[in-house]
């Protein structure tokens, strides 16, 4: 993978990724999280990974994507209205990440494998899909049926919480 490339999508994502959490308004933050999840993918087929790259933009940026909108648009949310930031709260976030980026720095400097270059990719191409899906549904099988359920209930929860009442 060409580094120019690395670094493009990495920064694609990443502006996109805070474009998420600091929008106030749910449908550009929504569509924020649709580019990401494409910078994403773009980083995935330029390492030859190019089932899960298009998985990745059928299921997250089509089919999950759409279903947020869709919440959003039943439960007819509007954008939050600035309110002064809270001093506490912005004191122990940055402290948070201070601590994180320092855990990162210190496990990476002290990791011999992180200082290592990351070896050549296998010049045979097994086949994606097979291997997916035996990791997919041989390892994996409960924590994908757990994650389908909390998906269901929470579609469910939804739609509950959106009905209206008759006057």
């Amino acid at each position: 993978m060409s580094p120019f490339f690395f670094w493009f999508f990495s920064a694609l994502m990443l502006f996109f990724g805070a474009a998420v959490v600091l929008n106030r308004n749910p449908v550009a933050s929504a569509l924020s999280l649709v580019v990401s999840f494409l910078g994403l993918a773009a980083l995935f087929m330029t390492l030859d990974a190019f089932f899960i790259g298009i998985i990745q933009v059928l299921v997250y940026a089509g089919a999950v994507m759409v279903l947020f909108l869709f919440i959003i648009m039943l439960l007819d949310l509007h954008a939050e209205e600035r309110r002064r930031t809270n001093v506490v709260t912005f004191i122990g976030g940055a402290a948070v990440a201070i601590v994180f980026f320092g855990q990162l720095y210190l496990v990476i400097t002290h990791l011999r494998q992180a200082k290592l270059p990351f070896p050549a990719l296998p010049a045979s191409h097994p086949d994606d899909v097979r291997s997916v899906g035996l990791l997919l549904f041989g390892n994996y099988n409960l924590p994908f049926q757990i994650i389908a359920v909390l998906i269901l209930v929470a579609t469910i929860g939804v739609i509950v919480l959106s009905k209206r009442e008759l006057r």
